[in-house]
């Protein structure tokens, strides 16, 4: 198994795919700490995973202290902490005529300041192991769709940060820092928001070939197969690297004028 005997704590693991990265850790070996918002969520997937396998904490991670008590929480269950997952997101639209201050705040502290004081939380931990952190961005951090902008600035933000201590904690002992950036992923999130605004429950199957080539959106199960090589040590020493995860070329690309707009 390719993360045998490791502890890794995945940040908004009660859903989607946070959920689908915790427990295909756990398939490939791993004990993991369950972190997310939601508390019957979050006690199904431990059910699932197995209570051995891993333990729930239940907190927002902007809320003064918690990513020290994640980090106790690892240690004190499980004896050591080898890898962090950096999934937890806030998604809401904004564009530059609806977003207000508060409101772009609020992104940036769990989207970027909150990974940013987790990744520093655990440092000690990780520098023991020569462990290392994955962030979970998007393609929308390159520069984002209209009504996504605080939360693609966020996500640009934390590839900026990725490029930066996968340098320099790589180089002070030994820390890999990597980043995927999902493309347009079917959590249960993402369909509830795109009910909410307005489309009806079958939308995945009626989606327009510009926007999913191959006919469907990616699962969270794929880009958790895509999470288990930067957390194994199969990847080696590669540090500081961003990769997208989507079915077709992001950046340079030209929709035809006839596109849907079902993305927003």
């Amino acid at each position: 198994m390719r993360l045998e005997n490791k502890v890794i704590l995945v940040t908004g693991s009660c859903t989607g795919i946070g959920k689908a990265i915790a427990r295909q850790c756990v398939t490939e070996g791993a004990r993991v700490i369950i972190h997310g918002l939601e508390p019957e969520l979050g006690e199904t997937v431990v059910a699932e995973i197995g209570s051995e396998n891993a333990v729930l904490h239940i907190e927002d991670l902007t809320a003064p202290g918690c990513p020290d008590r994640l980090v106790a929480l690892a240690v004190e269950t499980f004896g050591k902490l080898d890898a962090v997952v950096n999934n937890a997101a806030m998604v809401a639209s904004g564009n530059i005529h609806t977003t207000d201050e508060a409101f772009f705040t609020k992104i940036l502290a769990v989207n970027t300041l909150a990974p940013f004081l987790l990744i520093q939380a655990a440092l000690p931990h990780l520098a023991e192991k020569r462990g290392a952190v994955l962030n979970i961005g998007s393609v929308n951090a390159w520069s984002g769709e209209p009504n996504l902008l605080p939360y693609s600035v966020s996500k640009g933000a934390l590839m900026t940060m990725t490029r930066n201590l996968g340098d320099t904690l790589m180089r002070e002992n030994g820390i890999r820092v990597n980043q995927i950036n999902p493309g347009w992923v079917l959590t249960e999130n993402e369909a509830q928001r795109k009910r909410e605004h307005g489309l009806s429950e079958d939308w995945p199957s009626h989606l327009p070939k510009v926007y999913a080539p191959a006919g469907r959106i990616l699962k969270p199960e794929e880009i958790a197969m895509a999470a288990i090589y930067w957390l194994a040590d199969e990847s080696g020493p590669i540090s500081g690297q961003v990769v997208d995860l989507e079915q077709h070329p992001f950046i340079g690309r030209n929709p035809p004028k006839d596109a849907s707009t079902i993305p927003s």
